[in-house]
């Protein structure tokens, strides 16, 4: 089922979450660990993130550097479909720009319909941890809103093999990302809604949110985007603070202000453990005043660890 269609049917706020695919070698079962115990809140759909190729540097003998191309986290398609077949529950594979080419994509979007996948979100991506600035594949899709024009063309029988024959539609429910607090590139909010009305208009059927710690963030960018003329479901992500570094991570990484009275919080605690445990409780505050808003999805990053989403599922859900 598609995500937009989990929405128009449900009676009160779903419930989902994202997963990393396991590092490279690692079984199975390492996923398992992960979804089993948040199994327990009937989540509507499953996202599972994609990673583009990272360049490393070997020391040769003698001092030289040797490069090397490594995918650390391969296999978001094959995670995806075993997820799928194995639970029944819709997974919503990612797909971004970086490290691709439009051939590529359209491979794994190929790949996609062929599994019966019927849910994607689709992502510029960031730079890897190599390069300063973000650099598209020559032959790949530079912006999250090209992304979305391939996608809605395969979805129209449009290949970009023009004189392909038996060119059969697919028909994916195409998500994409939006910013209550600003993508970091861009130069103000008002031009982000621009880029993002432009994926709407170009196909995309909700939007998700980069994670916040401040719901109101949340509600100004929703009254913003509906001013805007953007009116598909916007659902908002979050992630529990779970250690003191992350003060300082959080917001380097994802741009995302961390509230005073969070932060101030979070300094008077005494041991990690009672920093988890007060991520868990404002977790569990931000999700209830979402849920009293009517919020369509809550949406939870796990970031390889479920343990504390599963402590504010079974105090929401």
């Amino acid at each position: 089922m598609k995500v937009t269609e989990h929405i128009k049917k449900a009676t009160k706020t779903l419930f989902s979450f994202e997963l990393l695919p396991p590092l490279k070698g690692e079984q199975f079962s390492n996923i398992e660990d992960k979804i089993n115990p948040l199994l327990e809140f009937n989540p509507a759909y499953i996202n599972i993130t994609y990673h583009q190729e990272e360049i490393v540097y070997e020391t040769l003998p003698g001092g030289l550097l040797k490069k090397r191309t490594v995918r650390k986290r391969p296999g978001t398609v094959g995670i995806s479909s075993a997820i799928q077949y194995k639970t029944g529950i819709d997974v919503v594979p990612h797909l971004i720009c970086g490290g691709f080419t439009r051939e590529v994509t359209e491979n794994a979007l190929i790949d996609l319909h062929f599994l019966g996948i019927k849910n994607i979100l689709l992502l510029r991506g960031d730079p890897p941890v190599t390069q300063k600035y973000f650099v598209p594949d020559p032959e790949g899709n530079a912006y999250a809103v090209d992304l979305v024009k391939q996608a809605s063309n395969l979805n129209k029988g449009i290949y970009l093999e023009e004189d392909l024959e038996n060119a059969h539609p697919t028909d994916f429910c195409i998500g994409v990302a939006g910013y209550p607090e600003k993508h970091p590139e861009a130069p103000n909010l008002d031009s982000d809604l621009i880029y993002l009305k432009a994926k709407v208009d170009a196909g995309a059927e909700y939007i998700v949110t980069q994670m916040f710690f401040d719901n109101k963030n949340y509600f100004n960018f929703v009254k913003n985007c509906r001013k805007a003329g953007i009116n598909v479901p916007i659902i908002p992500g979050l992630k529990p603070l779970s250690a003191k570094n992350q003060l300082l991570a959080l917001p380097q990484t994802f741009h995302v202000d961390i509230p005073q009275a969070l932060a101030a919080e979070v300094q008077k605690c005494k041991s990690k453990q009672h920093i988890y445990e007060l991520g868990i409780e404002w977790g569990v505050q931000q999700s209830k005043e979402l849920i009293a808003a009517g919020v369509p999805v809550l949406h939870y990053y796990t970031m390889g660890k479920s343990d504390n989403i599963y402590k504010i599922a079974k105090e929401v859900f």
